[in-house]
């Protein structure tokens, strides 16, 4: 009944939803990072598991309370639905209906209860005044569960929200550019990711659990704050200052040495520098504090905005328009910065500012205020416990340094000399960049491991680093038995 209002609604959030975010909000930095280590892109579909798990686990202790004190069990009951209650209405984007679902869901709720308790005693032998027999109880609750499959599929029909953003999205005509590799930029290793990644393979790590549904006609961008004139931009005014189109590598602070939070795609936007001018920034700002329309915020220094690089307000994403998952339909992409200083997705508001004078999301979980991307490598193959035969084998993956650039990939076997690797063409020193080693394999058990250095002549630093506050170091290692 909670899903089926929360349809009827149109909200973003059903009451299980709202409740997953609640527990995202107050998880402390750490344990949200050793969260995403763990389970990576898996932690939203676990984390609604559990709630789900949690609400059926209450209500059974709910009918075990029940079956000694029935008002003790009532009571439990109105907490479960006062708890997704309080999530509901606290969420930054909550609507003045937004706790409508958790009431009707609980009203639903703590009925049923009352109407099956009865039933439940009767079978159990505490009242022998109502009719008794298993098959009857058996029957009252088969009956519940064939309601609540029927509303459950009349919640899934009516929820017509996201249908009509999918549907405002699909009839976008942008003009994007079409998407194909660069001359030489995909070496064609086996094993070794692809230069493009495709859309439905690009790493997702936000604390939406359901993504916020805006239209483009609905959209609009408000620039405030430490600026000389105050914009609000609408989606078709966005698009009426042009398109441009820049391939750029994203990464998540929260990735690890070796780890797969980290894509490549072609965006296309308006650069975030034209409209900063637009507004006419004051020389005391030093930082843009973006906010999502369900309120996650970032701040990011207006240096990494203005200096020239590709920082886009995208609209576009591997030639399509953005997916609803990836911000649909604004969101910002900055070449050189962790998303969570600076990719904010369903963007609806900048206020340029000074970093003195805030906190975001992830700077009050413990994260650096300063998210540059740092310059790492990965070996995609071989990968480790793999068993090769001697001879011949090709050693290949990608390696980074945003708005840099990669000047040199190194690969050493145990404790052997460095030998540097053959790279691929990098059309853009804002994306990743594949190489390949060739290597004579020996039997026995050996240790692969990678390092690169950047064009500012930096070479990546072997000390081991947690990512927390502000990205993993080490280089990455892959454990190879050649018989």
């Amino acid at each position: 009944m909670a899903e089926l209002a929360a349809a009827v609604l149109r909200a973003r959030l059903s009451p299980v939803a709202a409740v997953g975010e609640a527990v995202i909000e107050v998880t402390p930095g750490g344990v949200a990072e050793r969260a995403i280590e763990a389970v990576g892109q898996w932690d939203k579909p676990l984390l609604l598991s559990g709630v789900v798990l949690g609400l059926l686990l209450g209500c059974a202790c709910a009918g075990v309370i029940g079956v000694r004190r029935p008002r003790g069990g009532t009571l439990l009951m109105v907490a479960l639905a006062a708890i997704a209650f309080a999530a509901s209405v606290t969420r930054p984007d909550a609507a003045p209906t937004s706790f409508l679902p958790s009431i009707i869901g609980g009203g639903a709720g703590v009925f049923t209860y009352q109407w099956l308790l009865p039933r439940a005693l009767a079978v159990v032998g505490k009242r022998s005044e109502e009719p008794t027999g298993r098959r009857k109880f058996l029957v009252a609750a088969g009956g519940l569960l064939v309601g609540a499959a029927v509303v459950a599929w009349a919640s899934r029909w009516v929820g017509q929200a996201r249908r009509g953003v999918e549907q405002a999205r699909s009839s976008l005509r942008l003009a994007l550019a079409s998407v194909s590799t660069p001359d030489g930029a995909d070496l064609g290793v086996r094993g070794v990711v692809p230069w493009v990644t495709p859309t439905t393979d690009f790493y997702r790590i936000d604390t939406a659990l359901a993504p916020p549904l805006v239209s483009p006609a609905d959209w609009e961008l408000r620039i405030h704050g430490l600026v000389e004139r105050e914009l609000t931009i609408s989606y078709d005014e966005l698009l009426a200052r042009g398109l441009q189109d820049a391939w750029i590598t994203l990464c998540c602070v929260s990735n690890e040495v070796g780890g797969d939070l980290i894509s490549n795609a072609q965006w296309s936007g308006v650069p975030i520098a034209d409209l900063l001018a637009e507004a006419g920034v004051s020389p005391d700002a030093d930082a843009l504090l973006s906010t999502s329309q369900d309120g996650w915020t970032a701040g990011t220094p207006l240096s990494a905005l203005t200096d020239g690089r590709d920082a886009l307000l995208a609209v576009g994403m591997n030639g399509v328009p953005l997916p609803i998952e990836h911000g649909f339909p604004v969101r910002m992409v900055v070449p050189g910065l962790y998303g969570f200083v600076s990719a904010t997705k369903w963007v609806v508001e900048w206020e340029v500012t000074r970093f003195a004078d805030f906190t975001a999301y992830w700077t009050d979980r413990g994260w650096s205020p300063d998210g540059p991307v740092k310059t790492q490598s990965r070996i995609d193959t071989p990968r480790s416990g793999d068993r090769r035969e001697p001879g011949p084998t090709r050693v290949g993956g990608v390696a980074w340094a945003q708005h840099t650039g990669i000047e040199r990939v190194e690969v050493r076997v145990d404790d052997g000399e460095w030998q540097e690797a053959t790279l691929a063409r990098e059309p853009s020193i804002d994306s990743w960049v594949q190489w390949v080693h060739g290597w004579d394999a020996e039997p026995g058990d050996h240790t692969l491991a990678v390092r690169a250095t950047d064009r500012s002549g930096y070479i990546q630093t072997g000390a081991q680093a947690d990512t927390v506050p502000d990205g993993a170091t080490g280089w990455h290692t892959v454990e190879v038995s050649v018989a």
